[in-house]
């Protein structure tokens, strides 16, 4: 359920940590702690946070979606699962989208389309449609990306696949899938 500041100080109280102090504290135990499983446990918690609109600006204030970023080229699958969640969640905001678009998103993003984690793959793909803007269109809509689509239409994964089908039907003209369809026959 998203939040107001208002049902979020109430719930806090007067002496209470606030939204910005917890995150700003869950940002700094990622950045410093040696446990890995403290690393995937807070990043995980930093993505349910992303969820919730009132989160964003914090979040941008925080550098929390540089974090996101920086962990999609970890050799971690939880911790890449958790950040591309929480691009997920952040990209639906304009100014965040604008962010991850300016900061190799769609490089970072769609190098997760062969992960093995099908979580992953489903997040990056959602992600990418997201991010689709006028300006955007062009790097996002790329042969390598419509490539793997086509892949994932022969997943065993319905989630997968439906996605990649929605992303070649609604956000590709069928000339731009019919030459990359050319491009690996020949």
């Amino acid at each position: 359920m998203f939040s107001t500041k208002a049902q979020l100080i109430k719930r806090t109280g007067k002496n209470g940590v606030g939204r910005y102090d917890f995150l700003k504290l869950l940002a700094t135990e990622y950045q410093i702690t040696k446990s890995k499983d403290a690393k995937e446990q807070v990043l995980a918690n930093l993505a349910n946070f992303a969820y919730d609109p009132i989160n964003y600006g914090y979040m941008r204030q925080l550098s929390i979606i540089n974090l996101f970023l920086s962990a999609l080229s970890e050799n971690n699958p939880k911790l890449v699962r958790f950040a591309i969640g929480g691009i997920c969640n952040l990209c639906l905001d304009a100014i965040n989208k604008i962010y991850i678009l300016r900061n190799q998103g769609v490089k970072l993003i769609s190098s997760l389309l062969s992960s093995q984690d099908e979580d992953t793959v489903l997040s990056a793909i959602s992600t990418l449609m997201f991010l689709i803007t006028s300006e955007s269109r062009e790097e996002i809509i790329s042969a390598d990306i419509i490539k793997h689509m086509l892949e994932h239409l022969h997943s065993s994964n319905i989630c997968i696949k439906n996605l990649a089908s929605i992303f070649l039907a609604d956000y590709c003209q069928a000339s731009e899938v019919e030459k990359v369809k050319e491009r690996d026959n020949n």
